[in-house]
C-alpha cells in the first residue's frame, strides 16, 4: 500500500515562505509523475505544480515565479518551496504521485494558512 506523508504546513504571514515535503513509501512500482494540489474552503481541488513523467515542471499561473517543485528520486521525496505567499494561497495542500502501474495516490493533506 502506497503511503504519502506530508509535512511543512503551518501559519505564515503574507510575503513569507514555507517548504512542503512529501515522502512516498510502500510501492514496488516506479514513480512517474509527482505533484502538489490544493483545495481552499468552498473550492475544488486544483493543480499547484507537477513534474511530468518526462521531467517537465508545470505550474498553475497563480504560483508561477513564486513556487518551485522538486523531486529527489533516490529519497522518494517531493518538495514544494513556496515564496512570497499571499492570502489566497491559504488551502489544504495535497501531495500526488502517479505510479507505473497506472494508479495514482494522494497524501492526507497539510494546512497552509497565510494570515497577518
Amino acid at each position: 500500500q502506497v503511503q504519502l506523508v506530508e509535512s511543512g504546513g503551518g501559519l505564515v504571514q503574507p510575503g513569507g515562505s514555507l517548504r512542503l515535503s512529501c515522502t512516498a513509501s510502500g510501492s514496488d512500482f516506479s514513480i512517474n509523475a509527482v505533484g502538489w494540489f490544493r483545495q481552499a474552503p468552498g473550492k475544488q481541488r486544483g493543480l499547484v505544480a507537477i513534474i511530468t513523467e518526462g521531467g517537465r515542471s508545470v505550474y498553475a499561473d497563480s504560483v508561477k515565479g513564486r513556487f518551485t517543485i522538486s523531486r529527489d528520486s533516490a529519497k522518494n521525496t517531493i518538495d514544494l518551496q513556496m515564496n512570497s505567499l499571499k492570502f489566497e494561497d491559504t488551502a489544504i495542500y495535497y501531495c500526488y504521485v502517479a505510479l507505473s502501474d497506472l494508479t495514482s495516490h494522494w497524501g492526507q493533506g497539510t494546512q497552509v494558512t497565510v494570515s497577518s
